[in-house]
């Protein structure tokens, strides 16, 4: 799914403009993308949790020669999906079977 799906969603679902849809999209998208640089964890009830995760700095090595290397402390960031989302994922069909992915989706 693209964000102008969700935008197109909302379009039909909520009868608004598309600019207003797209407004509340990047809205809602903007916030979390602040909150994350801010270093702050986000939690949305029934999808999942994101979370910034601090990597302190250490000595690695260039795989070719072995010379050690100095890497710097980053963030990076997790995702964790709640329980909800994790249940209708994996409910099984009507012949109690979890059906795979399709080509496109794997």
């Amino acid at each position: 799914m693209l964000k102008s799906d969700l935008v197109n969603i909302l379009v039909a679902k909520k009868n608004v403009t598309q600019k207003q849809a797209e407004a509340v999209v990047e809205v809602i998208f903007g916030s979390m993308k602040d909150a994350l640089v801010r270093g702050e964890n986000i939690e949305i009830r029934g999808l999942g949790a994101f979370h910034v995760k601090h990597y302190g700095a250490y000595q690695g090595r260039n795989p070719k020669t072995g010379e050690p290397i100095p890497v710097k402390a980053k963030r990076g960031l997790l995702f964790r999906a709640g329980k909800e989302l994790k249940d209708r994922v994996n409910k099984p069909g009507p012949d109690g079977k979890v059906p795979p992915l399709s080509p496109s989706q794997s």
